[in-house]
């Protein structure tokens, strides 16, 4: 491989016609997680990924990717998701000086977004979306409404063009709220985050009883009883398989993986790897045939060894099946007289959290016609790892009897659905 130009390290392809995949290419030394903080930024864009090649020498590392909008309103900004692409690359001008080293992140300033605003149904929704069409990343939020139905909402955001301090983008980020917000728009204000963001990152404890059953992994059994009951579609993903091969190639090791697809597929293993330091030479990730995925990776401890441990594979193969068989948490629970929805993903190594949770719960509750009361997300740490928390007290005025089991059922398995990209 030959070192291209700064300006060729990413390249897209966009599609000639509808329903066409786009392509991106992306050329730049290699690294340790380097595909899966690709595949981060693909999904965060509301991208999903129909076919991946993957090449590297163990210097230059060539990545082709076929995407195509997850959502129908999507907006796409493709010199944006380029800059955001090349951002995570290593530069060709200091490769050899940093020697394959993780780039150091400059720290990220946080914003507080703050407005009050009459209530309505969606507006958690709508408001998360303008977010996000913003390229403003949601780092912790505290929505609360008042008894006579007014809205508080704080966000906590930190911006992915790093404008924010700017009064430019300041103006443009509150007229996009008020557009939105209309009328029901009562005041809209951002500001540099105090002393108050730290303070909102303690979360309050959850009981044993709950926290059990959010963060097991061991909760797809035919013989759970409990809210979350498995609906057809989570019967699917026991058709999972992983097998660790050592025959093939002399120095490194074959990973098959074989799974009921969904969105994040990919960044779900790959985040995985990059947690266990794993380094990857080549790998195919192959259209999808009748609602699975195929995935093949050669791979190499950080040494540059072969996994030929027992112990280690069988650490891998078993943190693979329980982060692609089940990479994001849903139940619905009490908190005290309130009804609560829970949704909770694994945090990587590297602290970021999963993209667009916020939006598609927000989304599919919208859609069911369901009202949210308070909002919070925040960390949690359980079963030796670090966890992203989402919280929403559901308000009781809307067409499900919340008190059901068969209806908490049904929201959250159209939540887990809408993630999942079912």
């Amino acid at each position: 491989m030959t070192a291209p130009g700064s300006e060729d390290i990413v390249v897209i392809e966009k599609a000639k016609k509808a329903g066409e995949a786009h392509v991106i290419t992306v050329n730049c030394p290699d690294r340790s997680g380097l595909g899966c903080d690709i595949c981060r930024i693909i999904l965060d864009f509301g991208l999903s990924i129909r076919k991946v090649d993957v090449t590297t020498d163990g210097v230059w590392c060539y990545i082709v990717l076929w995407v195509v909008p997850h959502y129908d309103s999507l907006i796409l900004r493709w010199s944006h998701l380029k800059n955001q692409l090349a951002s995570v690359c290593p530069s060709c001008s200091t490769y050899f000086v940093l020697n394959l080293m993780s780039p150091c992140t400059s720290s990220t300033h946080v914003y507080l977004l703050k407005f009050f605003c009459l209530d309505r149904r969606g507006l958690l929704h709508d408001v998360t979306q303008v977010l996000t069409e913003l390229e403003l990343s949601i780092q912790t939020v505290k929505v609360t409404t008042t008894p006579d139905g007014r809205v508080l909402d704080l966000f906590f955001i930190t911006d992915n063009m790093d404008l924010l301090h700017t009064k430019k983008r300041q103006e443009e980020t509150l007229e996009q709220f008020r557009s939105v917000l209309g009328d029901s728009c009562l005041s809209c204000e951002v500001q540099l985050a105090g002393p108050e963001y730290e303070n909102h990152q303690n979360i309050p404890s959850l009981s044993p009883a709950v926290a059990e059953e959010l963060f097991t992994s061991e909760q797809l059994t035919d013989e759970d009883n409990r809210v979350q009951v498995l609906s057809d579609d989570m019967r699917k993903l026991k058709n999972f398989t992983v097998t660790v091969d050592n025959s093939l190639s002399p120095a490194h090791t074959l990973l098959q993986i074989r799974c009921v697809d969904h969105r994040g597929l990919l960044y779900d293993v790959l985040r995985t790897l990059k947690d266990f330091d794993i380094k990857i030479s080549y790998g195919r990730f192959s259209p999808q045939t009748q609602g699975h995925r195929e995935l093949e990776l050669f791979i190499q401890l950080k040494d540059g060894n072969k996994i030929v441990d027992p112990d280690k594979q069988d650490s891998l193969c078993s943190r693979l099946k329980a982060e692609t068989l089940h990479p994001l948490r849903v139940i619905i629970t009490n908190r005290g007289p309130d009804t609560e929805l829970l949704v909770a993903n694994p945090v990587e190594l590297s602290g970021k959290g999963r993209p667009r949770v916020f939006y598609d719960v927000t989304l599919s509750l919208k859609v069911l016609g369901i009202c949210v009361f308070s909002a919070e997300i925040r960390r949690h740490t359980a079963s030796d790892r670090e966890w992203e928390v989402y919280r929403f007290l559901l308000d009781e005025n809307c067409v499900f009897q919340l008190g059901s089991v068969s209806a908490r059922n049904e929201i959250a398995n159209n939540v887990r659905r809408t993630l999942m990209g079912w």
